[in-house]
């Protein structure tokens, strides 16, 4: 498990803004399918919720599993406004009531500004013999602004829920993911739901991986 996770974070750090910090996942849980699954994607941004939901439907679809987006389900009134306990225990019976079985939750938990030092390449070799060669080639980290990169790192969990009959509510898995400094909405949703889907698949959970033919390769 441990070396599965190592590869994993391997392959999808490479070149992308979006990767697993801390993955969980219920030690009691070895499978876990579902038929019916609700996507809920926390955000105030809409079109990047819509998106973001749209493109996990799409890959529940690919697989044929049964998904809806809480767009969909949830009315403006819902979402603008706290829910108590009782009303989202009332949600939860109607979703049993319609046959779900699971929930992909995702949101934004927090985010932080990180400030670091630009080392400028032509000076990784450079040789300082005395104090004044030092000061003199490194002053300019007291006035220049481009001594330094300034971005901003936001925290975000995706949860898989089962509230199947029994075990409403019970954790199956959890995934901390960093998105560092996103420009592009269309790739950085596009990074995150390649990065559920490939996580989700090397845990067993409702999403399987290609299994090819040991003769063929295919």
């Amino acid at each position: 498990m441990k070396k599965s996770l190592i590869l994993l974070v391997i392959i999808l750090t490479g070149c992308s803004s979006t990767h697993i910090v801390n993955n969980w996942k219920n030690p009691d849980i070895v499978l876990f399918d579902a038929s019916k699954v609700l996507i809920v994607g926390m955000t105030q941004n809409d079109s990047a919720r819509e998106q973001f939901e749209t493109d996990l439907q799409n890959e529940f679809s690919k697989r044929g599993v049964e998904s809806f987006r809480s767009i969909d389900l949830f009315d403006v009134k819902f979402t603008s406004s706290k829910q108590s306990e009782e009303e989202l225990s009332e949600v939860e019976q109607q979703l049993l009531d319609k046959d779900f079985d699971a929930i992909l939750f995702t949101k934004v938990v927090g985010s932080e500004n990180k400030r670091i030092l630009r080392k400028r390449i032509s000076e990784l070799d450079e040789i300082y013999g005395n104090f004044h060669e030092d000061y003199m080639g490194h002053q300019g980290i007291y006035y220049e602004s481009d001594y330094y990169d300034e971005f901003k790192v936001y925290h975000s969990e995706t949860s898989l829920y089962c509230i199947c009959v029994g075990k409403e509510r019970e954790l199956i898995w959890r995934g901390a993911i960093d998105i560092t400094d996103p420009v592009n909405i269309d790739k950085t949703v596009d990074d995150y739901v390649k990065l559920i889907v490939v996580a989700m698949e090397e845990q067993d959970l409702i999403f399987r991986k290609e299994q090819k033919n040991e003769i063929t390769g295919l």
